[in-house]
């Protein structure tokens, strides 16, 4: 974040006092002395003072009042808690990217207002600036709530005033049609027989991939973790566990049930070490390189026989698969699955902008992503059996919020009104 990342440059560095021979660092125009230059404990002695004063002290110690400093002080100090609290399995989770991405127009707007001076026109100038960005309503609420959760933080920690908060919330977010945000259709179910006819197309891991989130109704995130350890396999249905899910914060377990269908595609993809993983893009490439080898119809070259592998390439195909990654994947295998009858051959940078027009049409209807996955099989579950198993099956914690991924049959309204009306 640009303007964020200036701020950076105001933290208090680590100086040497020479005539002592201490460490020291300046904190609101006073020296705090921290023992021995250049010692492991005057480092941490360091580190703890400057996230004490990142954490409102810097403020209490200058002796003013907490509504006079600024904003962009105020998002300095919660980005430095986010990056020490949003946290999963000891890594960074993405949340702390999307504050960032919320504060940015924050600080471009308001970043050296008074915190006592900035209020719900202030707040409101900022999502206009994100609707002049071309982002869509509901993205522009999630970034507008990640606004307030900081004030409510400073609230917290004493750095914020209660009332400025309480205003801040009487901002309502942005409703449909009522705004010049942009609308973004909401995620559908997708045709199955699209499904299949991808699957067949796409390489057998992406394949495996797609078929598995159709049958088990299961997250892209769940899927691309699978390790044979995390499989139980004593019973007829066998039950997945995730190392990690998406609702662990909450405390609560998730638990995929694995049926024949699904089984038949694991068992050739089981491995005996149980901790690594089944979709790997690593173990695909060299199973690509070794079929190569294997089918090929001319001698190697002497000179391409020479050449030696880099022994550190720019780029390694990892061990997993990320959410990313995936829907990657699937992309290709989609654009590979169903090309446009005249225009998929032709490079985009020549189209004309009807052309693209009509590309990004066909593109919308012939390609899905990991996550419609999800919707098709909860919408399946619905239609075959009934909402309470879609929520069992997806692992929600509330029917409110399987009714979002399963669509209603229609269907069965119209044969009834068929005959009754």
């Amino acid at each position: 974040m640009g303007t964020t990342r200036s701020t950076k440059s105001r933290i208090p560095m680590y100086r040497l006092h020479k005539p002592s021979g201490r460490a020291v660092v300046r904190l609101n125009g006073r020296d705090v002395y921290l023992g021995k230059y250049d010692t492991a404990e005057s480092r941490a002695q360091y580190d703890a003072v400057i996230a004490d004063w990142l954490a409102g002290s810097r403020i209490a110690a200058s002796g003013s009042s907490r509504n006079d400093a600024t904003v962009s002080e105020l998002v300095l100090a919660f980005l430095n808690h986010a990056e020490r609290y949003y946290i999963k399995n000891g890594q960074p989770t993405g949340e702390t990217d999307c504050l960032r991405f919320a504060l940015r127009p924050l600080v471009e707007l308001h970043g050296r207002t008074r915190i006592g001076d900035f209020g719900p026109l202030s707040l409101k100038a900022v999502r206009d600036r994100m609707i002049a960005q071309g982002l869509a309503r509901g993205t522009i609420n999630a970034r507008v709530n990640r606004v307030r959760r900081m004030f409510k933080w400073g609230v917290e920690n004493q750095l914020v005033d209660p009332g400025i908060l309480h205003t801040l919330q009487a901002v309502a977010p942005l409703k449909r049609g009522r705004s010049k945000a942009r609308e973004v259709d909401p995620v559908r179910a997708v045709d199955e027989a699209i499904v299949q006819r991808v699957a067949e197309t796409a390489p057998p891991v992406i394949a495996a991939m797609i078929r598995l989130q159709l049958y088990t109704g299961m997250r892209p995130g769940e899927v691309i973790q699978m390790r044979t350890r995390d499989i139980d396999r004593k019973e007829t249905i066998w039950v997945y566990r995730p190392g990690s899910h998406k609702t662990e914060h909450h405390g609560r377990d998730r638990v995929i049930f694995i049926g024949p269908r699904a089984q038949c595609i694991l068992e050739p993809m089981l491995l005996n070490d149980p901790d690594a993983y089944l979709f790997s893009p690593r173990r695909r490439v060299d199973a690509f390189h070794e079929q190569r080898r294997e089918t090929r119809a001319t001698p190697m070259p002497p000179s391409q026989a020479s050449r030696t592998r880099k022994r550190t390439p720019r780029k390694l195909p990892g061990e997993k698969y990320t959410t990313r990654s995936y829907a990657q994947a699937v992309k290709r295998a989609c654009c590979a699955a169903f090309p446009h009858p005249t225009l998929s051959a032709i490079s985009q940078s020549t189209l004309a902008r009807e052309q693209r027009k009509e590309l990004a049409q066909w593109n919308k209807s012939h390609r899905f992503s990991p996550n419609q996955l999800r919707h098709t099989a909860a919408t399946r579950l619905r239609r075959e059996f009934d909402l309470e198993t879609a929520r069992v099956v997806l692992g929600h914690g509330s029917a409110a919020v399987t009714e979002v991924y399963a669509e209603r049959d229609l269907s069965l309204a119209a044969r009834v009104m068929a005959e009754a009306g």
